[in-house]
């Protein structure tokens, strides 16, 4: 009895649908009714009683009520059940608010209508997904044909999804605004204002850095500056004039390629002479209209979950790389931009996530992680799919001889992200990059303006002086170099003849730095 499967599972195993992300519920007959949930997968039995018609209408209906959905599935579910199936459930009941949901989903994911009349209008309207545990959009077309409104995400051409939880299930969001305030009440606005410049910096650093360029002095100082200027500031970033101007400020006027790709790409390695594949991105047929839909993505979840938005947006991006180059940068990029856009963060403040992502051995491998969720999967299922062939040059120049062959069974997977899991990794990264990036970097710079003070309090001298001897004592483990005494030997003199100034800068400094008296009252 145990192994009666119900819902979406049973559904995938009547119509042999193979999904490249799998399904998060999996539902079974059992004694009593119990959850158990590990690694992002749940399995729910449930009591006989619930037992629901084992066609496609028992299951379906099943799985609306009591299982995570999943859009992949539907657009494969759909492509392959008999239209009749939908229409004669609508026809049974047409005013259940299942079977209207059924039909919506079904003409939604097909682009095909079914051949039923249109709902009662003394019909009320449904929601076709629940608002209150997914990221939905937050005004709702109304499709009166079917009394359903509207307030999937995104559209046909793409539509990620976003599973939020119950909202007494959600301490895994991060509330990055008031982590923002909570900085400026600690430091005030000031201060943050002035470390801005660096934490910019910073970001385009370690963003260079996530790909092995962080040696790339000039492109580094470009981005930064494109950080500065555009971050919170561009209305569209994603229609092809912003794009394109985004893009040249990343990599600069003379970027061999810049605009949309026309040509195909895929993410790997060269090993042995042979090429490892770990991701194949959309065909560049399929770009254009996929980035329209992300960019409609993106103005209907405005005003919902902004940690959910810059996460579904971002990585949906990364993972339609609609760029020739620059994709990496931008898909980071967006990640400040939407909080700024969502006034979560002021414009002229970063929030240095690829600074968290490069700082550490283990930074990088939860970003790789977070890009495998769906990328690893992917591979599994198609992993005999793609062939290196004759070579060809594509419409952009490039020359390739990439071929993948099943671009029609894939589209149900690209269109059709779940990005739950990247939601949870990029809310993870905001409290770290918030709660310690963040924070130390305005204590640190609070410590040395008193460090500053606590020297021009003994010898008045020029910031930059007293920023200079502040760095070398703290890299010299409070020693004196023998630069500083060639600097300023008339206050670290060798043979001590100022040597109590000497001593008094030290303590000074040293203790600014090791008492703790700067933390937080």
């Amino acid at each position: 009895m145990s192994d009666t499967l119900l819902g979406f599972h049973r559904l995938a195993k009547i119509y042999d649908i193979q999904l490249a992300q799998p399904l998060v519920t999996r539902s079974r007959l059992g004694p009593v009714r119990q959850r158990e949930a590990t690694e992002g997968q749940e399995t729910r039995t449930w009591p006989a009683q619930y037992q629901p018609a084992d066609n496609f209408r028992g299951h379906f209906e099943f799985g609306l009520k009591y299982e995570r959905l999943s859009f992949e599935f539907f657009s494969r579910l759909f492509h392959r059940v008999e239209p009749e199936d939908v229409a004669a459930w609508v026809r049974d009941e047409p005013m259940g608010r299942y079977a209207r949901r059924a039909a919506f989903f079904y003409e939604w994911f097909t682009g095909r209508q079914l051949a039923v009349p249109d709902t009662p209008p003394n019909v009320g309207y449904v929601d076709a997904i629940d608002a209150s545990q997914y990221l939905a959009a937050q005004r709702p077309d109304r499709v009166r044909r079917w009394r359903v409104n509207d307030n999937l995400p995104g559209s046909r051409d793409f539509c990620p999804m976003v599973f939020l939880g119950p909202q007494e299930q959600r301490d895994w969001l991060y509330d990055v605004a008031a982590g923002v305030q909570s900085l400026d009440d600690t430091y005030g606005a000031e201060l943050l204002l002035r470390s801005a410049a660096w934490l910019t910096f910073k970001e385009s650093r370690a963003s260079f850095a996530i790909e092995h360029e962080a040696d790339q002095q000039d492109r580094v100082k470009r981005f930064a500056a494109a950080i500065a200027h555009y971050s919170g500031r561009m209305d569209d970033p994603m229609a092809p004039e912003q794009l394109l101007t985004l893009q040249q400020a990343v990599l600069g006027e003379a970027a061999l390629r810049a605009g949309i790709r026309r040509s195909p790409v895929f993410v790997g390695e060269r090993s042995f002479a042979r090429e490892i594949v770990h991701y194949i991105a959309p065909p560049a047929e399929l770009v254009t209209d996929m980035l329209g839909a992300l960019r409609r993505f993106e103005a209907r979840t405005r005003g919902t979950s902004p940690v959910a938005r810059a996460a579904a947006v971002s990585f949906a991006f990364i993972y339609l790389h609609p760029l020739a180059d620059g994709n990496g940068r931008i898909h980071r990029f967006l990640v400040n931009h939407l909080l700024a856009g969502d006034k979560v963060v002021p414009a002229n403040i970063i929030v240095p996530v690829s600074a968290t992502i490069a700082g550490s051995a283990k930074g990088r491998a939860d970003y790789d992680l977070a890009l495998e969720v769906f990328s690893r999967s992917f591979m599994q299922l198609y992993a005999d799919a793609y062939r290196f062939g004759q070579k060809r040059v594509c419409p952009d120049g490039v020359e390739t001889n990439f071929e993948f062959l099943k671009t029609e069974d894939a589209q149900h997977a690209w269109r059709y992200l779940d990005l739950t899991g990247q939601a949870r990794y990029l809310s993870g990264v905001l409290r770290q990059t918030v709660e310690q990036e963040m924070a130390q970097e305005a204590l640190a710079l609070r410590r040395n303006d008193e460090a500053r003070a606590a020297i021009k309090n003994i010898v008045e001298m020029p910031d930059a002086d007293a920023d200079r001897i502040i760095r070398s004592l703290k890299e010299g483990g409070w020693q004196v170099s023998n630069k500083l005494r060639k600097a300023w030997p008339q206050i670290f003199a060798e043979d001590g003849a100022f040597y109590p100034r000497h001593a008094q800068i030290i303590d000074a400094v040293q203790a600014v730095f090791e008492s703790g008296g700067s933390e937080a009252e």
